[in-house]
């Protein structure tokens, strides 16, 4: 399987490629500021999602059912593609993970493409998954702006959370995340904003505060990104200081400062050749999560690349295993 780049200066934004939606994302950007990327700010807000309606029916899995689904989102339409295991479900209601992404670009996003194979690993081990198409994705209401500068990702993620916490399928004391890249960047940050996140699993993450994010992250730039959605960071830098000049402010942004809360344990993989993510924001995170006494497994795979394509099966199977011992 395939995925396309997830780096920095791609993952930072997703912008869509038809006429319409570039216009109406230079009104979008000028309303951004990095501010509301601080944690307190997302714990400040109310998350209530909505009831997951049914979209489409898609061809069942081996053991589970598959749909795409629709959720609301800040008032907008927010589709995802949703498994639940057949069968009777045990008391209390179906273990659960919220399956965050990677970067792929909006404009080809399509709900029942891509991370497949992942998806299904967790499905017939008897898991509900639900794999949201962030905003402006696919068939997703609203704009791609980005994960890392603009809140709307998290605001996606945490409200697909709460929709699912209100499904009577679902256990709400047994429910985690998992994350790929950008995903992963999500994962950590619901992880610190909602205490309900029992457990998650990040692969390559992007895991880094944003010291690391703006100052260790090299990656090929598409010539495809407007400069004004790249210019965001710029533009938050220019508005509040450098991560070194002005800390306090960045570390309030970060998942990081906030280890402390996470609300359950983490699971880190990464492969050594990774030309997308350096190795560096997770073996970071894992001896910040060690430092502090919180359980944490980490796993670095030689030689292996950006989707762990050369240990998938490993990787899957030790996921798998996880979330079975901690929800």
């Amino acid at each position: 399987m395939t995925f396309k780049r997830c780096g920095f200066g791609v993952a930072i934004t997703a912008l869509l490629i038809s006429f319409p939606a570039q216009a109406q994302s230079a009104a979008a950007l000028a309303k951004l500021d990095a501010a509301q990327m601080s944690i307190p700010a997302a714990r400040a807000k109310t998350f209530v999602g909505s009831p997951l309606t049914v979209q489409q029916n898609l061809r069942a899995g081996a053991n589970y059912s598959r749909q795409v689904v629709s959720y609301q989102s800040d008032g907008l339409r927010i589709n995802a593609l949703l498994t639940v295991p057949n069968g009777t479900p045990p008391k209390g209601g179906w273990p659960t993970i919220v399956f965050n992404h990677g970067y792929i670009p909006p404009n080809v996003y399509r709900t029942t493409e891509r991370y497949v194979a992942y998806q299904d690993a967790f499905a017939r081990a008897g898991f509900i998954t639900l794999k949201s198409d962030y905003r402006g994705h696919g068939s997703s209401e609203g704009e791609a702006l980005g994960g890392y500068f603009a809140p709307d990702y998290t605001t996606d993620v945490m409200n697909a959370l709460a929709s699912l916490k209100a499904d009577k399928r679902v256990n709400p004391a047994r429910i985690g995340m998992w994350g790929h890249s950008m995903g992963g960047f999500l994962t950590l940050r619901a992880m610190v904003i909602d205490r309900q996140v029992k457990a998650g699993v990040i692969w390559a993450g992007v895991v880094g505060d944003y010291n690391q994010i703006i100052n260790e992250w090299r990656s090929p730039v598409p010539a495809s990104i407007p400069k004004s959605v790249l210019a965001l960071r710029q533009k938050a830098v220019a508005k509040y200081g450098t991560p070194q000049a002005n800390p306090k402010f960045w570390n309030t942004l970060a998942a990081n400062s906030y280890l402390a809360d996470i609300s359950g344990p983490v699971q880190l993989h990464i492969g050594t050749a990774d030309n997308d993510v350096p190795v560096a924001f997770h073996t970071r995170l894992t001896e910040q999560l060690k430092a502090i006494g919180k359980p944490v497994q980490s796993y670095v795979y030689p030689g292996d690349n950006h989707d762990l394509s050369r240990n998938l099966t490993t990787a899957l199977n030790r996921s798998v295993a996880f979330f079975k011992a901690n929800l």
